[in-house]
This record gives C-alpha cells, structure tokens and sequence, in this order.
C-alpha cells in the first residue's frame, strides 16, 4: 500500500506516514525509525513498525470494547491501520502513574517515585519547540480547543489509563506513563488517534526493566525483544 499511493502522502512523523485512502477514512502506515530526545538519536529496527502496528491494533480493540471511540477501523497487512480522517487537536495527552522521563528532570524526583495521584499533563505537539508543556488557560486562550473538549480528553485519558493499567497489570507489567493524540471527526466527535504502543508508553516489569522504547532511549537492552514480548503477552491474553 504504502509504495501505491505516496502521490497521497498527507502528513510523515517520526514513526508514521499517513496517506489519503478514501474521502473519510486515511491509512496509516508504521515505520521502522525510532527516535529519541526529539530527533538527537535516530536508528531503524527492522521489523519494529510491524510490532507497534500489532501492539496498537490490540489495544486499540480491547478499548472498543469498553465504549472508547478511536479512529482505528481495522488492520491492511502488517504495518498499516484503515482509521477515520480527523482534525488532529495539536495537544499530547501524557498521563502519569509513576515518576519518569521528563517529569524526573523537570521536577528533580527519582525515576520511578510512587505518585500520590495521576497525572494529566498537555504538551503542545510541535518538535521545533520540542512539545513544551502548557496549561489549561493558555490551551484555550490561544484557541487550541475548548474546555468542553479539553475536560472530555481529561477524562477519557483517565479511563483509558484505568483500563489499560489493569490489562498491563494481567500479564505482570506496570504502566508507568503514555501519551495520547486526540481529534475531531466531520460531525465533531472526538475521538483517539494516533497509536498505543511502547514508541509512546513505558512499560516495566516487576523488577523494574523497560520493555519499551527506553531500552533505545537508554541503550538498557534490545529494542525489538522488548517489543516482541509485549506483543506476545497482549496476543496470549486478549
């Protein structure tokens, strides 16, 4: 598909290229690049754009099942998901359960800090200011969304993280943090994008060690026997 239609190219990240599919739905082809500290360090596994197309179909259906509406539509081979277009609100969600990443630099805690509550925090999704945090007033005073909109993504990044927490927690891994994407299809609904994968969660098990993209981030262990793993749990348990 993907080497069919690169005349229809709408948009190429870091780790996806989107192409234009029907006038309503696009397809969302996952590369193999992995990317770390906004582009500083850059590698290709082979395979791994597969292994993230899986791991996201997964959990993208057991959402379905508890009433979450989400852009993917189904799977178009290995590496590609049919989803609905949508109007992409220009916002990550990243929701915390524990100390990590950026949150320990920002706030000088000890990765891994037990937190007394969840955290939900706004990024603005731009590299080239490297996806800055930003609060709730300034979202909706620079136009960004609204607060109707803006609570709506609070609270189905709460329920998403409830019951992916408790799927993790089913085949022993702890999710320690992810990042959301949501948008707007043509009737105004919105709905989750982007993916759900170990490119965009962490993951560790009860010792501690990542099976996410920490272990390229970090050069901790193999990228793609993490992904693998992660893979095979949710394939044996879903």
């Amino acid at each position: 598909m993907q080497g069919d239609i690169n005349s229809m190219l709408l948009y190429e990240g870091k780790a996806k290229k989107v192409f234009k599919y029907t006038n309503d739905t696009v397809m969302m082809f996952f590369k193999d690049d992995a990317t770390a500290g906004n582009r500083a360090k850059e590698a290709v596994f082979e395979g791994k754009g597969k292994l993230n197309a899986s791991i996201s179909a997964k959990l993208f259906e057991h959402l379905h099942t508890f009433g979450i509406d989400t852009h993917f539509i189904k799977t178009n081979g290995e590496y590609e998901h049919e989803c609905y277009k949508l109007d992409i609100i220009p916002i990550e969600v990243v929701v915390r359960n524990r100390a990590a990443g950026t949150f320990c630099k920002r706030y000088g805690v000890d990765v891994g800090t037990a937190l007394k509550n969840v955290v939900v925090e706004w990024c603005v999704k731009d590299d080239a200011l490297a996806d800055p945090p930003i609060c709730d007033d300034a979202i909706v005073a620079l136009g960004i969304t609204d607060v109707v909109t803006l609570n709506q993504m609070r609270e189905t990044s709460l329920h998403i993280n409830n019951i992916l927490t408790q799927l993790f927690r089913r085949v022993e891994l702890q999710l320690i943090d992810f990042k959301l994407e949501f948008g707007l299809d043509k009737e105004g609904k919105l709905l989750l994008a982007d993916e759900i994968c170990p490119d965009t969660m962490r993951l560790w098990n009860k010792q501690n060690e990542s099976f996410d993209k920490d272990l390229f981030r970090n050069d901790t262990g193999d990228l793609l026997v993490g992904y693998r793993k992660v893979e095979e749990l949710l394939i044996n348990t879903l």
